[in-house]
């Protein structure tokens, strides 16, 4: 029998359940998936808090790398035999296999492993659609980046790097501040202890920075309007310390006409041929050798809890996977 993690009530990592799962054949435009590595992601914990409510009970997890093993009518992109990865569909990724809509499927090349594929394709997308779409990067620009050591901010360290970007991460810990640098932050800044502004304005010559990207929400949101140079973009991506406050728009007015948005990947990969460009930019940046990943720790699927309860905690650096 295979198994999946389920919860019927929202709350701490207690909730998690692994539970028997009868893995069915798939329908039209589905296909059957066969798990050999799952990703975790910040995503999965704002679902199981409620922070982003859902229908009880559910599955957890959008994002694993696996065999395809049976597909439905109509599905032609992928085959029997298949290794795919994903990165969005329902959820339910917390599972040893499952049947799911095809639509997200996305062929692995060779060189990239399914430990590597778990942990880059909603991450590494992620990277893509905010520095090649949400605001465009250009080589020769800073830009700010919170939580630069996570698994979204060590692809999109390296990534932006390679392309002569100046990155100023920040981290919450001393520990944290020679990952990110090794990974190729210019500058690194200890949130929890620097003013990051005003540091900001002194690596910028009193500017600020034309773009900053923020996945921590509540604890950064301050020091994110205060780094902006005018005209610039806040890119809220994520709620790590919790949500962001609400505010007055005319603050935005006030601090030079800025802008915010708040995007979401699946509003970039809507489209199968949005999907496959995004996996494609983000394959040739590994291909090339500029993005390197691999989970920095591994969780057995009835782990999951633990899973969840070290990356609340900041105990992990990077990406983690599960094991089904």
């Amino acid at each position: 029998m295979d198994k999946q993690i389920r919860f019927h009530a929202t709350g701490g990592p207690d909730v998690l359940q692994l539970e028997d799962l009868a893995v069915g054949e798939p329908g039209p435009g589905q296909a059957r998936v066969r798990h050999s590595a799952i990703g975790v992601n910040f995503i999965d914990i704002y679902h199981r808090t409620g922070l982003y409510p859902l229908s009880l009970p559910s599955g957890l997890g959008s994002e694993a790398a696996g065999v395809v093993e049976a597909v439905g009518e109509g599905v032609t992109h992928v085959a029997v035999g298949d290794r795919v990865a994903y990165a969005g569909g329902p959820l339910g990724a917390y599972s040893s296999a499952r049947v799911m809509p095809a639509q997200p499927l996305v062929k692995l090349p060779d060189a990239i492993s399914d430990d590597t594929a778990a942990c880059i394709m909603l991450q590494g997308m992620t990277v893509e659609y905010l520095t090649r779409r949400t605001y465009p990067v250009k080589p020769g620009q800073t830009v700010l980046w919170h939580a630069a050591a996570g698994g979204v901010g060590q692809i999109a360290a390296q990534w932006l790097s390679s392309l002569g970007v100046e990155v100023i991460g920040t981290v919450g810990s001393d520990e944290k501040v020679e990952v990110a640098r090794r990974l190729g932050c210019a500058h690194v800044i200890n949130y929890s202890r620097e003013d990051v502004p005003a540091r900001v304005r002194e690596l910028t010559g009193g500017k600020g920075v034309p773009v900053v990207y923020d996945s921590v929400g509540k604890n950064t949101f301050q020091m994110s309007l205060d780094s902006l140079a005018p005209r610039g973009m806040f890119v809220s991506f994520g709620n790590a310390s919790g949500a962001v406050p609400a505010f007055e728009a005319l603050q935005l007015t006030q601090r030079g006409s800025l802008f915010f948005t708040r995007p979401k990947l699946a509003d970039y990969i809507g489209t199968r041929a949005e999907l496959e460009a995004s996996a494609a930019a983000l394959f040739e940046r590994i291909a090339a050798g500029a993005v390197k990943v691999s989970p920095s720790a591994s969780y057995a699927l009835a782990e999951a809890a633990s899973a969840h309860a070290d990356l609340e905690a900041r105990r992990t650096i990077g990406s983690i996977i599960l094991r089904p």
